[in-house]
Parts: structure tokens; C-alpha cells; sequence
């Protein structure tokens, strides 16, 4: 679908890091591990950008969770970290089959801006009566009030350095029940650390749900 959104708010939820809510336009139905594409025109050009959906629901409005690199980040980026209510942006999507579809057990591995889908995911499952682990590998962390709201729900949560192995984190939340799914959501070197530590703790990283940022 192409249509358009509009800004309902915009909140620090972490360094650099800015949780940006919509108001849905009517029709749109997405999944927490989807993206959507949102864009904008800057100095008369138009720039469009992929975020991950970091709402475990649909309805009348949705949020994504952009990252912003201080030194790094383009136009765009100081664009949507400064977009006031009702700023409007293009919107195509929903996009990719890596969502959480009812899986009785979701284990999310995350790191950078996978922090985003790995809440939603979570949140999404204990909503439905499933069971959560996260594991989320990063210096610092971004929706850590909704980190420990999962950990007091009774998820299990492993937050690890940078630098950290994902071994013995994902060894300690695989438990191999049925209907239990692995998702990965990070760039290139997470993946593969990921999809190692599933196959190392038993697990089978082909059957995972993976969404690699590049």
C-alpha cells in the first residue's frame, strides 16, 4: 500500500534513539517484525528510509524506533528525530514474511536497532498468552523501560555488552518446546553470531526468522 502518515509524537526512548508514532491510515494491517518504508522531500529532493515496526499492534496508529548516528546520520535521519505532530511522510508497505505469526514461543535476538521488533515481538506474544525471551546485544539500550516491563511479565531477558558471546544467552532460552521460533533482527555480524549460537545451543538457524540490516 501506498498512502501517507502522520506524526503523532516523537520520544527520546534512549541514546540517539527516537520512537516515532503514526496515526495508521485506514487499511494498513502489519505484523511487530515488519518494516515499512517512510519518506519525506528535503531541499526538493525526495528520501525514503526502511524502519522496523516496534509496535505489537496495529490499529489507529503504529511507531517505529529510529537510531541516529551523531556523526554519521543524514538530513533524513535529523529529519525524523525533529518531525513535530501532524508532519506528514509517505508510506509503502507493509513488508516481509520475518513477523511473529502466533508462534507459542518467540525467542528474539537482537542488537542496534533491533531493539525496535524485539520488544514488539515480545510484548505481542505475552499479549496473546505466549511465552518471550529476549536477547540483545548492544552498549546501550533503547526501550529499557519496556525491557523490564517484559522481564516482569515473565520473560526471560539477556541484555549483553557489544562485545559480548551470544552462546551461553541463547543456550540458556532455547528450550526446544514446540511451536517455539527464533527471530533475528540486526546487522550482518549479529546475524551470523546469532544463527551460530542457535545452532550451537541445539537449535536449528534455518528454520529462524531473519531480518539482516546489512
Amino acid at each position: 500500500m501506498d498512502t501517507t502518515a502522520t506524526v503523532e509524537s516523537v520520544e527520546s526512548v534512549g541514546p540517539d534513539t527516537y520512537a516515532l508514532r503514526f496515526r495508521a491510515p485506514d487499511g494498513v494491517a502489519a505484523e511487530p517484525g515488519q518494516f515499512v518504508k517512510l519518506g519525506t522531500e528535503i531541499d526538493g529532493e525526495s528520501v525514503a528510509r526502511f524502519y522496523t515496526l516496534s509496535s505489537p499492534h496495529v490499529d489507529d496508529a503504529f511507531e517505529v524506533t529510529v537510531g541516529i548516528d551523531p556523526d554519521e546520520g543524514g538530513d533524513f535521519s535529523a529529519f525524523l528525530a525533529n518531525a513535530e505532530a501532524g508532519t506528514e511522510m509517505t508510506l509503502s508497505g507493509p513488508y516481509g514474511d520475518q513477523h511473529y505469526d502466533g508462534e507459542a514461543r518467540a525467542v528474539v535476538i537482537a542488537g542496534g536497532p533491533g531493539i525496535g521488533p524485539a520488544v514488539a515481538i515480545a510484548e505481542r506474544a505475552l499479549d496473546e498468552g505466549a511465552e518471550a525471551a529476549v536477547v540483545y546485544r548492544d552498549n546501550d539500550v533503547a526501550h529499557a523501560d519496556r525491557v523490564e516491563a517484559l522481564r516482569e511479565r515473565g520473560a526471560a531477558v539477556h541484555l549483553l555488552g557489544a562485545d559480548e558471546a551470544l552462546t551461553d544467552a541463547v543456550a540458556d532460552v532455547l528450550t526446544g518446546v514446540d511451536g517455539e521460533t527464533a527471530f533475528v533482527y540486526g546487522f550482518a555480524d549479529l546475524v551470523a553470531d546469532a544463527e551460530a549460537a542457535i545452532d550451537a545451543a541445539g537449535g536449528d538457524a534455518d528454520a529462524a526468522k531473519v531480518e539482516n540490516f546489512g
